[in-house]
């Protein structure tokens, strides 16, 4: 990855450059990660009306905790990755979920971004008061892994879940 990236709120502003992304994902047929971009983009601006909402406990189903969603974008103003940073851990998070879950496009994979991504998402961790982060991949997503580990991750443990999935957890200290 040679260009500069950034890392920004969901906006209108971005409208074309988030549709392309998501309806690259989807004729993929991959796993949309992180989950909230599963959510169409239709109309656009229910969709960013959910993402602020996301952010407001009061307005969140129980069991769910407050969250914060941005894009990744390229020099080019196309999005190229999206992260959701949950400010806190319920148990199903803690177990699975982590504070942190981040994707890149599939036609931009392996360029550097996921690293640039996941930086950047640290950063903005720390800034909403995140002291130590936990991040979870699934067991044999290398690339993943090796992200979180250039980050700082620390391996704590491995999790099955209900399908028999497997979950590593990572720990990364954040910095203020």
């Amino acid at each position: 990855m040679n260009a500069q990236v950034d890392l920004v709120e969901p906006s209108d502003a971005y409208r074309e450059a988030y549709v392309s992304f998501y309806e690259e994902w989807l004729e993929s047929k991959e796993k949309m990660v992180p989950f909230v971009i599963c959510k169409a983009p239709y109309p656009f601006q229910t969709m960013l009306q959910h993402l602020a909402d996301e952010r407001n406990e009061e307005l969140l189903p129980d069991g769910w905790v407050p969250a914060s969603t941005y894009w990744l974008i390229d020099a080019g103003h196309q999005v190229v990755g999206a992260v959701n940073i949950r400010h806190r851990l319920n148990p199903k998070l803690l177990n699975s979920g982590g504070h942190i879950g981040y994707g890149i496009r599939p036609s931009e994979r392996r360029k550097g971004y996921a690293t640039a991504l996941l930086g950047l998402a640290l950063q903005q961790a720390a800034r909403l008061g995140i002291s130590k982060a936990l991040l979870c991949c699934d067991s044999g997503n290398i690339g993943s892994e090796r992200t979180i580990l250039k980050h700082g991750g620390v391996f704590e443990s491995e999790y099955t879940e209900a399908d028999g999935g497997i979950v590593r957890r990572f720990w990364i200290e954040l910095s203020r």
